[in-house]
């Protein structure tokens, strides 16, 4: 994944695009020089789930349910359950790193080839807040915005884990 925040060209799908895949690539930024062990602990005692494994395959997850279940009208393949709704968190505790940021960076290329080309203002066929449709434009701005909050979480993480500081 390119790692850079400043667009191609100015249009405003350019502009959003380019902001995700900056933020996606600091995901997997973040993860660089971590060992499958370091990628399990979780630092924060009242936060259990908040490993760089969990996150990674976390945002995984996401990227496939907003875009390719809300937006697209897919079914979703996640490992999450009415039982067990932050499966995509422990699930990721038994793989190894490299494989999780592998998985993470073929959902984020599979959303990109989905997405080409659809208008921003089209709407989603799954709905929030149970009867809102929301835009293209909208699903990809809350993503970044998801990814960003997330990076932050890989950012403190990491520190604590070893002492690890990220740009």
């Amino acid at each position: 994944m390119t790692r850079s925040d400043t667009p191609g060209t100015w249009d405003e799908r350019t502009t959003l695009d380019t902001f995700h895949d900056y933020a996606r690539a600091t995901v997997v930024h973040k993860c660089a020089g971590l060992d499958d062990e370091a990628a399990v602990k979780a630092p924060l005692p009242a936060s259990p789930l908040m490993t760089p494994a969990g996150i990674v395959n976390h945002l995984r997850w996401n990227e496939h349910y907003w875009f390719e279940v809300m937006f697209l009208g897919g079914t979703d393949l996640g490992p999450y359950t009415q039982d067990d709704p932050d499966a995509e968190f422990t699930v990721a505790l038994q793989v190894p790193l490299a494989q999780l940021l592998a998985e993470y960076e073929e959902q984020c290329e599979r959303v990109r080839r989905k997405i080409a080309g659809i208008g921003l203002d089209t709407m989603s066929h799954g709905t929030i807040s149970g009867d809102r449709h929301v835009t293209l434009r909208w699903v990809i701005g809350h993503m970044t915005e998801e990814t960003s909050r997330h990076n932050g979480h890989l950012d403190i993480i990491r520190e604590l884990i070893d002492g690890t500081k990220g740009d």
